[in-house]
């Protein structure tokens, strides 16, 4: 990165070591670290949609859409998660190219032929001759839909629990003034329910931040893959040897997740306080019995 960092067995001591630090490979385990943020910030909405709409499933008057619900959130509950992380990115992707080899290769041969699935170059995804940023999006993508999928099954469990917290003498009462199921969901059991799932949602925020180090086992080039192959003892074939580092690198990634840790804990806190104000929970009685 700097001039003098061209020759670097020529280099010693702290210059060494800063250059060593602005290398190219750690300024993309720099870069590594926003991976981890977008996913974070890209997953949990997408995540929390995938659980308000099982969670709505649940709750239908219309069986196979009942069913589909509660299916869903049973089915990824109960299965590791590690399995999904796994089938998912891998269905979607032959899935995709499936649908691809349908209209765009010309052969009536199987796509799948023994234990291999084959299809013609012109239906593979992404593209042999794609630049390498849209192969690792690519990645990305399916690891966002892996997370969202499973945690979506947790996020849809947690507010069917709130939806059913929420008192139904507020949502007969709403029915009483003549809404329809619609508005009553709107204006009374949806706005209500997040009180009651704040606790679970955070939970989930958690688990879904120590989750991350799996984009590693997705192929996907985060912290965890830059820091095995940058802290690994290097010889004197690569530009700065030295012995095994990784219990550097991977203290630097616990203090990443604590941080992430401390602060999502502020926020969180701030925004329970915030929407427990009036409600009767535990934490809204607890703010009035502190006011009082």
């Amino acid at each position: 990165m700097f001039a003098q960092c061209s020759d670097p067995a020529a280099l010693e001591g702290m210059t060494w070591l800063v250059c060593y630090l602005t290398s190219g490979k750690h300024l993309l385990f720099y870069a590594s670290f926003g991976t981890v943020l977008l996913l974070l910030a890209i997953t949990a909405p997408v995540a929390l949609l995938f659980g308000f709409a099982g969670a709505m499933a649940s709750r239908s008057r219309v069986l196979p859409l009942r069913w589909l619900g509660r299916i869903y959130t049973s089915m990824v509950r109960g299965v590791p998660d590690i399995i999904f992380f796994l089938f998912v990115p891998i269905a979607l992707d032959q899935g995709l190219e499936w649908l691809r080899f349908q209209y765009l290769c010309d052969s009536d041969g199987p796509v799948r032929r023994g234990n291999e699935f084959l299809v013609c170059a012109a239906a593979k995804l992404p593209q042999s001759t794609s630049p390498q940023w849209v192969h690792e999006a690519y990645g990305f993508g399916l690891a966002v839909v892996a997370f969202s999928v499973v945690f979506g099954a947790f996020a849809a469990n947690v507010l069917q629990g709130a939806m059913q917290a929420v008192p139904r003498a507020q949502l007969e009462t709403a029915e009483a003034y003549g809404m329809t199921s619609g508005q009553v969901a709107r204006r009374v059991l949806i706005p209500q329910m997040w009180s009651y799932a704040i606790p679970g949602l955070s939970n989930l925020w958690m688990i879904l931040v120590k989750a991350t180090p799996l984009l590693f086992l997705l192929g996907v080039e985060d912290i965890v893959y830059w820091a095995r192959e940058l802290g690994g003892a290097k010889t004197s074939a690569f530009s700065y040897p030295h012995p095994d580092w990784r219990i550097y690198y991977f203290l630097a990634i616990l203090v990443f997740y604590l941080l992430m840790t401390w602060v999502s804990e502020t926020v969180i806190g701030r925004l329970t306080r915030r929407l427990s104000a009036g409600q009767a929970t535990l934490a809204g009685e607890a703010m009035r019995k502190g006011a009082a």
